[in-house]
């Protein structure tokens, strides 16, 4: 099986768009449910529905891939499974290094999910010296001094950042330094990286944040079907809008 360093997935030189890319792994879920039920075949419309998306949206999508079903038939699901399998990269090993082994870097390690689509988790790396060589997920967690030498070891290309905000630049900066070229950012913080450097920033708070905007707005909308006078958000609008409607450029922290 190839490792990370030798391949890279295929999806920029097709020209596929990103939100295609984004929506990829949604259509990958629900056909490996589908394929664990040994269902053989798969209309657009179900499989949409069970990726969320429209299937006007799904048939665009997959003629990026060059998969266009059969009429009256569908897709095949496991050449589906394979194509976009292969799309992703995910034919072939991962090595992973996290970074930041508190709760949420432990919980991280401890996801199954990883390793059964592609992505190995090489190696676990702390700042701690009392977390050296201490057990998480049966992987022995490494000091930070050794980071860079952990990484050319291991054939490394993607790095979780999993530390606190005040930390993530600096072990960002070492891991591309390193040689790593992806980043999954769980930090509170804004990285700054170089051209040829991807980065995908997790933020819970922020998903939280959406959440209670969302809440906020049926409970307005709630009031004003009880003849109350609906919130800000009940209007379409943030409590924090200017006078010409315009959103805040920086969501609070």
């Amino acid at each position: 099986m190839a490792t990370g360093r030798t391949h890279r997935p295929a999806t920029r030189s097709r020209g596929i768009p990103e939100a295609t890319v984004a929506r990829l792994p949604l259509y990958l879920r629900a056909l490996t449910a589908l394929s664990e039920r040994s269902v053989p075949t798969v209309s657009s419309e179900e499989l949409a529905a069970a990726a969320g998306v429209n299937s006007a949206k799904l048939r665009k999508d997959f003629s990026y891939l060059g998969s266009y079903g059969t009429r009256g038939v569908g897709y095949d699901v496991e050449y589906l499974v394979y194509q976009i399998s292969r799309e992703l990269g995910l034919t072939q090993d991962w090595p992973v290094v996290i970074v930041g082994i508190g709760n949420l870097g432990a919980a991280l390690a401890n996801y199954g999910g990883f390793a059964s689509r592609g992505f190995r988790v090489a190696a676990l790396i702390d700042a701690d010296p009392a977390m050296a060589g201490k057990p998480v997920a049966g992987i022995p967690v490494q000091h930070s001094d050794d980071l860079e030498k952990i990484i050319q070891d291991n054939g490394v290309s993607i790095g979780v950042i999993a530390t606190p905000a005040g930390a993530a630049q600096a072990v960002c900066d070492r891991l591309v330094a390193a040689g790593v070229t992806s980043i999954l950012n769980f930090a509170p913080t804004v990285l700054s990286v170089p051209d040829g450097v991807d980065v995908r920033k997790v933020d819970l708070s922020i998903e939280l944040q959406i959440l209670a905007f969302h809440e906020q707005r049926k409970a307005g909308e709630e009031a004003a079907s009880d003849g109350g006078v609906p919130t800000a958000a009940a209007r379409g609008e943030s409590a924090d809008q200017g006078p010409d409607g315009d959103m805040p450029a920086v969501m609070p922290a």
